[in-house]
């Protein structure tokens, strides 16, 4: 099967949208990770200027990136990013849900990079866990975590699902019983 890749859609949605970032407060405790990012696309040409754009003035000018390519489809190796030049370098060793930035001057910062494809509720308990200052949980722990932590919510929906159902939507108690109609309070005018 033949994917495509549409730069320029990436492009031009990348444009108009801010930066997805959640950065771990100024602290003294010193994690793994800085905080998270999350793109619109997997295209990196148009994902990495709105980044360093939005990182420029808390951390500083950005002048090089590192990524694993088994995330990215394409990874360029500079990106123009206000009249400047950004290097753009791979490794296979980075843990690939990992981002590396690197400035001459203020140095190094590591972000857990979100999936574009993530659900809104996933991606926000990602970069909460990735911005908690003094972590010691790495970006293949929490991928790995929040993996478990969706499994779990889909799960549990599905089993609720199928009870309502099977107890043709009858009301639960509060320790996940079914309760028949027999056992509602009675409402103020006598019917049930």
């Amino acid at each position: 099967m033949a994917t495509t890749f549409d730069r320029t859609a990436s492009r031009d949605l990348a444009a108009e949208l801010p930066a997805r970032l959640s950065l771990t407060p100024k602290t003294t405790l010193a994690g793994l990770l800085d905080g998270a990012w999350w793109p619109h696309s997997r295209d990196l040409e148009a994902e990495l200027p709105p980044l360093a754009a939005a990182l420029e003035e808390p951390w500083g000018r950005v002048t090089r990136v590192t990524v694993n390519p088994t995330r990215w489809p394409v990874v360029p190796h500079t990106v123009a990013v206000d009249g400047r030049t950004l290097h753009v370098g791979w490794f296979t060793e980075q843990d690939p849900d990992k981002l590396i930035l690197l400035s001459y001057t203020v140095g190094r910062w590591d972000l857990l990079v979100i999936p574009p494809e993530t659900a809104p509720a996933a991606a926000a308990r990602l970069m909460a866990a990735a911005a908690i200052p003094g972590s010691a949980l790495t970006a293949a722990v929490l991928m790995a975590n929040e993996t478990v932590i969706g499994r779990g919510i889909r799960d549990a929906r599905t089993r609720r699902e199928a009870t309502w159902e099977g107890e043709g939507g009858a009301c639960m108690s509060p320790f996940g019983e079914p309760m028949g109609r027999s056992a509602l309070p009675l409402p103020a005018n006598g019917w049930r």
